[in-house]
């Protein structure tokens, strides 16, 4: 292996910057960073650099393998602060519940009770209500949100099936994809879509709101052979990928003057690991 250091003017005083490139193995050519505290402490991933220096500097514009900070993302990250104090926002809802529709029947307010309807109930707690109906085309709320992981990466969205078709005002693939994660996980009866032809002429009457907004669809097996043969090549790339990784750290382990061990001296490795 061939390794550089030099000091990383990006990070506070002292810190040093290594690049490791691999000189053989599956991984041959590729490189690997590794950054040094002027403890000695090695960091071998941003987040762990974010938990580490996160109260002492700001790393949401640092870039973990050129060892610089990017200028243009560190001017978007200072106008979105500015924005958030000019506009005096509080703290972000957490909460995961979808939203309900915001009547007059869900708040403590005087009620008058008819006595000439025997039937009639007066609800003493309009809270404990045993079932509160949905807004329509409430999927319009998480336009524009995206999401983060914990470096402020922002991560990518899955691609839907040409058979998933939405339907209703103001749906995009973004909406549609959240609202059928959000079915998914609210609710336990099969995902059909809406199965009413007349949703798409008028949505606000025939919309099933127990449905996602999107026309009604069918899973084939030819869908679930495809699903299938997908995970297969995924689980084939990572087992690949982890092989290489543990050979690169045997090696590196090793030492550069030992002989580097073969594919099938690693899988022993591993099984005993």
């Amino acid at each position: 292996m061939e390794r550089k250091r030099w000091e990383c003017s990006a990070l506070p005083n002292g810190w040093k910057m290594e690049e490791v490139t691999r000189k053989s193995g599956l991984s041959a050519g590729k490189s690997d960073v590794y950054y040094f505290s002027p403890t000695g402490k090695k960091f071998r991933s941003k987040p762990q650099l974010v938990r580490y220096l996160g109260k002492s500097m700001d790393l949401s514009s640092f870039d973990f393998r050129t060892g610089k900070m990017l200028m243009s993302k560190l001017n978007k990250n200072r106008q979105r602060i500015r924005s958030d104090h000019s506009q005096n926002k509080g703290k972000p809802d957490l909460n995961t519940s979808l939203p309900v529709r915001q009547t007059a029947s869900i708040f403590k307010q005087p009620v008058t009770k008819v006595t000439n309807h025997p039937s009639n109930k007066v609800k003493t707690d309009p809270q404990k209500a045993v079932e509160q109906p949905r807004q329509l085309f409430w999927e319009k709320k998480l336009s524009g949100l995206n999401a983060f992981d914990i470096a402020e990466e922002l991560v990518k969205t899955m691609d839907l099936p040409k058979g998933l078709q939405g339907v209703g005002p103001g749906y995009s693939d973004k909406t549609l994809l959240s609202a059928l994660a959000s079915a998914l996980h609210t609710s336990s009866a099969p995902i059909t879509g809406q199965l009413s032809a007349a949703v798409e002429k008028n949505p606000g009457v025939w919309l099933n709101t127990t449905q996602p907004l999107c026309k009604s669809f069918m899973v084939t097996d030819e869908d679930i052979r495809k699903q299938e043969d997908l995970v297969f090549n995924v689980r084939k790339r990572l087992e690949e990928a982890l092989m290489a990784d543990m050979l690169a750290h045997i090696e590196e382990a090793a030492g550069d003057d030992k002989k580097p061990l073969s594919e099938d001296s690693a899988e022993e490795e591993m099984d005993t690991v």
